[in-house]
């Protein structure tokens, strides 16, 4: 029964120990904490490929210069994401993008924000899609 105490006594203090190894930095954002998920370009064109309703949002003041084929744009920099946010189904499943990768981030987080669940982002936005092959608009 003394040798249970000890190994058990062993395994608390192994514990107690390695908590201590590994202390967040903040440098690394986990996706749980951010709400929307990272996708890459191949994942994003799967997702979009295997579920017709999925809502693309082009959150960029650039969009007459090429967009993801049936994107939307909503520019997050002049308010006109805000605006349409109320109007959106919170229940639908969001690709949000890009030229810039700030204004995906702050685009995606948004919607979390406003209670949306199904937030995918554009790892790499455009540039990514367009590096990858795929189609564009104009």
């Amino acid at each position: 029964m003394k040798r249970g105490y000890w190994v058990a006594g062993i395994l608390v203090v192994v514990a107690v120990v390695l908590s201590f190894v590994y202390i967040p930095t903040g440098n690394v954002i986990d996706e749980m904490e951010l709400g929307y998920t990272d996708i890459d370009a191949g994942d994003a064109r799967f997702i979009i490929d295997t579920n017709p309703d999925m809502i693309i949002i082009d959150v960029s003041p650039n969009y007459d210069m090429g967009h993801l084929p049936g994107a939307v744009n909503y520019y997050v920099g002049d308010g006109s994401l805000d605006a349409a946010i109320p109007m959106l189904d919170s229940s639908a499943m969001y690709l949000v993008y890009c030229h810039f990768e700030s204004a995906s981030r702050n685009g995606a987080q948004k919607l979390v924000d406003a209670g949306f669940a199904n937030v995918y982002r554009l790892r790499g936005d455009f540039g990514a899609w367009v590096d990858a092959g795929y189609n564009v608009e104009y």
